[in-house]
């Protein structure tokens, strides 16, 4: 990849003389075609994640920063989540076959209670674009908990139905 030719930086070093430099380009480390990402996961959310698979519960509302999309919605244990999308995808033609994959073990050997989460699960989220949320009755996603980068407690426009 070529680039046009380097920034100068202009400076007064004082009685009305220029100096003149060269500015470096930034570098980017990349792998293959993306941008490398190094992040530690949030052990706060992490706990939150733990929580919500031991107390089998969908009231947390959560709202997370995921790769500059905005995402808000009620975390639901990894169990429920699966059994909801595989409830989906059975009630479709063309999608029936992939139901089984959401049913299945996960290849965990481990109890689930020994596990550490590596993932939210989202019920009824949405993507916040301007004052819209996509979709508007809200979507069942699974995110990455290292993708996070920002977190709050409590989710923005959410009406119990």
């Amino acid at each position: 990849m070529t680039s046009g030719p380097a920034p100068i930086r202009v400076s007064d070093r004082g009685g009305g003389r220029e100096h003149r430099t060269k500015v470096p380009a930034p570098r980017q480390l990349r792998l293959g075609c993306s941008i490398a990402h190094m992040s530690m996961p949030d052990a706060l959310l992490i706990e939150i994640a733990a929580t919500v698979e031991a107390e089998q519960t969908n009231q947390m509302p959560l709202t997370v920063l995921v790769h500059g999309a905005v995402i808000t919605g009620r975390l639901v244990p990894e169990g429920v989540w699966r059994q909801h999308v595989a409830g989906l995808l059975r009630d479709s033609e063309l999608l029936g076959p992939f139901a089984g994959i959401f049913t299945g073990p996960t290849g965990d050997a481990r109890a689930d209670s020994d596990r550490t989460p590596s993932h939210l699960h989202f019920h009824r989220a949405r993507i916040l674009q301007g004052q819209m949320g996509i979709p508007e009755t809200g979507g069942m996603y699974r995110i990455a908990i290292k993708d996070v980068s920002a977190w709050t407690a409590g989710d923005f426009g959410y009406v119990d139905h």
